[in-house]
């Protein structure tokens, strides 16, 4: 079966993509007008140049350049900025530096996304019971979708899309009601308003930080790509687009009614804020609308928080993020669960909720990392269009509109740094160290790991496993190795083998796990280097494939044995007769750093975090899924000096 169910245009393809796509942006609508107003008195200007900034920023950032451009940007039908990252880092060292800073932004944006979303749906409940503790129900329904995680969410995932469905239509009748009363409101749609308002108004970069909130989804979008498919989420997305311009222009025209009020007003020591989204609901309906707007929340929240677990594990693969224990909890292909990141982020978003309580102080928190998301995503969409022969001068003008467009919002997001903003940098800040400490940490390890030439070895290997005078090891030992070549092996392999108690074994085993850009690859190649005595396996598995290799390794010998190119019988006599199978037997070479006084203080650093991570991380044994019963963990030294270049001298000895 394809990886992607879902890669061509259906009618189901269209309504799985409104509940899994569109979640962070399709909840956008509670937050965004109150951001714009904020505590201004509303006034039409504001109104019309606010809804014609939105609807062009929903043009141009999400339609243009997700939709259009950035979807093409596939990677074997699979998207995201590691996906993205896979199919351009041959062409350019430096591009793993956007790919980073981008995917600690998404990581980031996903601690900030359930709590700004449930609170504006929950915050609803203002207006029926003004006393209510709303922040305590926040905290409970976070709490009660973190707990879920474990189990995966393939059955509820399958209501997503009629929810968003009744969702997006909900809204867009809302708003058809709310234009009838005020007609002349389509005529923001017009760009004059939205240039009118940035030449004229005072605040007019804070008001641009409000309506980025309205594209704030749009990286996901991409993300999700391998999920839906490009025709269903091009086509869904026209419909999508539809209904929230509609409830945008509703809640235009219910403000519009309203031009001289305040959004905001004090009664006795509590701040009441009023949410034109709830407003342009009847009466009779509030509480089923605000029950419809906090299911849709949870859907946005669950959306970002299975794409953090993607997130993570393809950045475990890509050696960009220390080994987690990663769960599979269906059998459907991309259900994960990362048990650790899973509790880090639910504590991430209490902390949110604790220090920002209302969702009108999140807002200021929210949307500077994903402005950041995007301007990495721009830099790696220019190399893929580069990459397709795309003309250079359509790609020099992509790259100054979205550079100029996405500059100039992260630039309006920066004045919200002390309001909040602070927070999501911080978090994406420590988010970067890990990356780039884990990823740098493995170039000054690799620096020091000495490769000599396997065939030198082959006659004592021979040998060895044939001299009954050592004890055997094991029947079939099997080393990890890091060498990419199958004529090089580690000399701490041979040491392993030859001198740190010898180890003999009839059949040794070399197995080596190269992580392809393709995302869903699993393929393997065999080398018999000594025939019947010395076997290398290549594992190629896509940066999304579950890195198994006790399964996998096994899944190979079954079939080397079908074929007849390889005998793991017992070779004891009395065990042969039986044909009773020969033991297995792993060694993992565990690295570790003897001396490092030739490393510079900025590797020293780096390689001291390193350890701090590494004792926090999985295993290489535990992350490889071996049978901890048949492992054996050899700590190797890493010599970081050579012995040639230290100084030592003899003292001569005199005797009388």
């Amino acid at each position: 079966m394809s990886h992607n169910n879902f890669s061509k245009l259906s009618a189901a393809g269209v309504l799985i993509s409104l509940g899994i796509i569109y979640g962070d942006i399709g909840t956008s609508p509670l937050y965004v007008f109150t951001a714009l107003v904020g505590k201004e008195v509303i006034n039409a200007d504001l109104i019309f140049g606010g809804i014609s900034l939105i609807f062009w920023t929903l043009t141009l950032q999400t339609t243009l350049k997700y939709v259009v451009i950035t979807l093409r940007a596939d990677n074997k039908g699979e998207g995201g900025i590691f996906s993205l990252f896979s199919l351009v880092r041959r062409r350019a060292k430096w591009l793993l530096v956007p790919a980073v800073i981008g995917g600690c932004a998404l990581l980031a944006d996903g601690i900030i996304t359930p709590p700004i979303t449930v609170s504006s749906a929950i915050e609803g409940l203002d207006i029926l019971y003004p006393h209510l503790p709303t922040t305590y129900i926040v905290v409970a329904i976070i709490t009660f979708l973190f707990l879920i995680q474990r189990f995966g969410t393939n059955f509820v995932g399958k209501g997503f899309g009629p929810i968003m469905f009744i969702w997006f239509s909900m809204m867009g009748v809302l708003g058809v009601i709310q234009i009838v009363h005020v007609p002349s409101i389509i005529m923001a749609l017009n760009p004059y308003y939205a240039i009118h308002l940035l030449a004229t108004d005072p605040n007019a970069f804070i008001i641009l930080g409000a309506v980025f909130l309205c594209t704030t989804g749009a990286e996901a979008l991409y993300s999700d790509l391998g999920h839906c498919g490009r025709p269903n989420i091009q086509v869904s997305w026209v419909y999508v687009k539809t209904c929230l311009v509609l409830n945008y222009l509703g809640q235009g025209a219910w403000l519009v009614l309203n031009e001289g009020k305040l959004l905001t007003h004090m009664e006795g020591t509590k701040e009441i804020h009023i949410n034109p989204f709830f407003q342009i609901m009847p009466t009779w309906f509030l509480i089923y609308g605000i029950g419809i707007a906090t299911v849709a929340a949870v859907i946005a929240s669950q959306a970002l928080i299975s794409g953090s677990f993607t997130l993570i594990a393809e950045a475990v693969r890509l050696n960009l993020w220390p080994k987690l224990k990663i769960i599979y909890p269906s059998n459907e292909r991309g259900q994960l669960y990362v048990p650790s990141v899973n509790w880090l982020l639910w504590a991430g978003c209490l902390v949110v909720v604790a220090v920002f309580e209302h969702s009108n102080r999140m807002e200021a928190a929210y949307g500077l990392s994903i402005t950041i998301a995007m301007l990495m995503t721009t830099i790696l969409v220019s190399k893929f269009l580069k990459a397709k022969n795309i003309p250079k001068y359509i790609i020099w003008i992509f790259l100054a509109v979205y550079i100029s467009i996405e500059g100039t919002f992260l630039a309006s997001n920066m004045a919200k740094f002390l309001h909040g903003g602070w927070f999501t940098l911080t978090v994406g800040a420590i988010l970067f160290s890990i990356m780039w400490s884990w990823h740098t940490a493995r170039k000054i390890r690799n620096r020091y790991v000495k490769f000599i030439e396997i065939s030198d070895y082959f006659p004592i290997l021979k040998e060895l496993s044939e001299d009954e005078s050592v004890p055997k090891y094991a029947s079939q030992l099997v080393y990890l190795t890091s060498a990419n070549f199958d004529s090089e092996i580690e000399s701490k392999i041979i040491y392993s083998i030859l001198q740190k108690q010898p180890k003999r074994a009839d059949v040794y085993w070399l197995v080596h796990v190269n992580v392809m850009d393709e995302p869903h690859v699993r393929e393997y190649d065999v080398n018999f280097l000594i025939p019947n005595k010395l076997i290398r396996v290549d594992f190629k598995l896509g940066f999304r494939v579950d890195q198994g290799v006790n399964i996998l390794f096994r899944k190979v010998v079954e079939d080397l044995v079908k074929n007849g190119e390889v005998d793991i019988t017992s070779r004891y006599s009395s065990l042969n007769k039986h044909k009773i199978v020969g033991d297995f037997r792993f060694i993992v070479l565990e690295k570790i750093l003897s001396r490092s006084h030739n490393l510079s203080l900025y590797e020293k650093s780096i390689m001291n975090y390193y350890f701090i991570l590494k004792k926090a991380s999985l295993s290489e044994e535990r992350s490889f899924g071996l049978d901890l019963s048949f492992v054996t963990v050899e700590k190797v030294p890493l010599l970081l000096a050579d012995p040639d270049s230290v100084e030592l001298k003899r003292r001569v000895r005199h005797t009388s």
